[in-house]
């Protein structure tokens, strides 16, 4: 006989305590962890109807469970909820027509538009990907970005975060290389956009950014308002990150995933810890943060039975440009390399100001030269980053000595990085293709050897 797995839904009358966005209910049965919970308030009515708001299950301790309210809870006392688990975790309505659409930060459409025919419904929490298929990216995502396609080459299912600073065109980088990936992608290109907690000036620069390149119609975006619920901030990168698996893996497209900011994420992730009364880890954030950052990080990839791709590109700024900052740390660790954006390096005007010696891609020895990018591509790269390390050692020392205290072969130096800041990181929103990138760096590399 065939066993019937459908689990009952059950109600339950009261809660035992409400404590900020938690919910600790008594005596429940048959109640698993991520489960969904739709909490009603019989008191609080909105067009006549009873306020129902949506909740997960984070924590079972025996027959007591805790609830995630992803809304404020102010209206909810001990008495006036009735609470219906759900029986099944969350899960997200796909279709190749959710493409061009806008989402909120838990997967609602906000832009007005007909609802979609629904191809398949995942659990946001995604599948781990079997180790024996997962392949080690080896072929470039070609930026148009001299500083990444020649020094830190980004892979097709790499996970690359950029490292800034409050003030830097961060954004203005992700939505550039996001249309250039459309570009020299094409129609199996896709772009999934979230924010967690983002501003309006700066959700609309995105869309404005992905219309005006004509990358929209390949694209979906989530997202989650600074003035939404930062509980939500918790949901809105897997619904994203279940998007791509979608397009990727059902539907063999090269998707690329933009995260902004992974810092309003974690620290989210540190507010609800500490509502919960853990005992904080470093600055306050739990322990468990890595392994929480490594849930969404390591869904990039690629597969050996699948032609499709997600690839990775958090956004992580820097609190007070600290890289040493737990996030930004614990992002390295499980990450395949970062971007770091130069506060110096914006100060002079150049775009995009990319750091180069403590930006690095570990995968872009695996997929440059012969057969892949050009034959001299390594020797260049591994060129550049020699000569450019001196730079900073002969401005340093410049800064003691003055002009006057420096050698001919220091002073060349110091043309050298001028030339490599103007020439090569510099160019401003234009494109780049990687033959004129690597013509750049011979150029460069043929200047008087020091």
């Amino acid at each position: 006989m065939k066993r019937d797995n459908t689990k009952i839904k059950r109600e339950y009358l009261t809660a035992r305590e409400i404590r900020g966005n938690l919910m600790v209910f008594d005596n429940v049965h048959d109640v698993t962890y991520n489960e969904i919970v739709q909490i009603r308030c019989v008191d609080a009515m909105r067009n006549g109807k009873p306020r129902i708001k949506t909740g997960r299950v984070i924590e079972l301790l025996g027959n007591t469970a805790v609830v995630l309210v992803f809304e404020g809870v102010s209206e909810f006392t001990l008495t006036n909820t009735r609470t219906r688990f759900m029986g099944q975790p969350m899960t997200l309505a796909l279709s190749r027509e959710i493409l061009g659409r806008v989402f909120d930060g838990m997967g609602r459409p906000v832009d007005g538009v007909a609802r979609y025919p629904i191809e398949a419904v995942r659990p946001i929490n995604g599948k781990p990907m079997n180790p024996t298929l997962r392949l080690s990216p080896r072929l470039p995502l070609l930026t148009g970005v001299s500083a990444i396609d020649g020094l830190m080459t980004f892979m097709r299912g790499q996970k690359l975060p950029i490292f800034s600073g409050d003030g830097l065109p961060h954004d203005r980088l992700a939505a550039q290389i996001a249309a250039q990936f459309i570009t020299t992608t094409g129609a199996d290109a896709v772009v999934i956009f979230a924010a967690m907690g983002c501003k309006y000036d700066t959700a609309t620069y995105f869309q404005r950014q992905f219309e005006e390149s004509g990358a929209l119609s390949q694209t979906a975006l989530f997202l989650n308002m600074a003035d939404d619920p930062p509980a939500e901030r918790l949901i809105t990168p897997r619904l994203a990150l279940t998007a791509a698996e979608f397009f990727a893996f059902d539907h063999a497209c090269h998707v690329l995933v933009i995260l902004t900011d992974m810092t309003a994420y974690a620290e989210s992730v540190r507010a609800i810890s500490a509502a919960r009364g853990e005992v904080p880890g470093r600055r306050g954030y739990p322990g468990y943060l890595y392994s929480d950052l490594a849930t969404l990080y390591e869904r990039a990839g690629t597969r050996k039975d699948n032609a499709g791709s997600v690839t990775l590109l958090p956004i992580v700024t820097l609190p007070d440009d600290d890289i040493t900052h737990p996030i930004p740390d614990l992002t390295g660790f499980i990450t395949e390399g970062q971007i770091v954006l130069g506060r110096d390096l914006h100060a002079r005007g150049i775009y995009p100001p990319i750091a180069v010696l403590p930006s690095l891609s570990r995968l872009m020895k695996d997929g440059i030269g012969a057969g892949k990018t050009l034959p001299d591509h390594p020797a260049l790269a591994r060129q550049l980053f020699a000569r450019y390390a001196q730079v900073a050692d002969v401005r340093a020392l410049r800064t003691i000595v003055g002009d006057d205290g420096l050698t001919d072969a220091d002073k060349e130096t110091l043309v050298f990085g001028d030339q490599f800041e103007s020439n090569f990181i510099h160019q401003g929103a234009s494109s780049r293709t990687l033959v004129e990138t690597i013509d750049i760096a011979r150029q460069l590399v043929a200047l008087k050897s020091m």
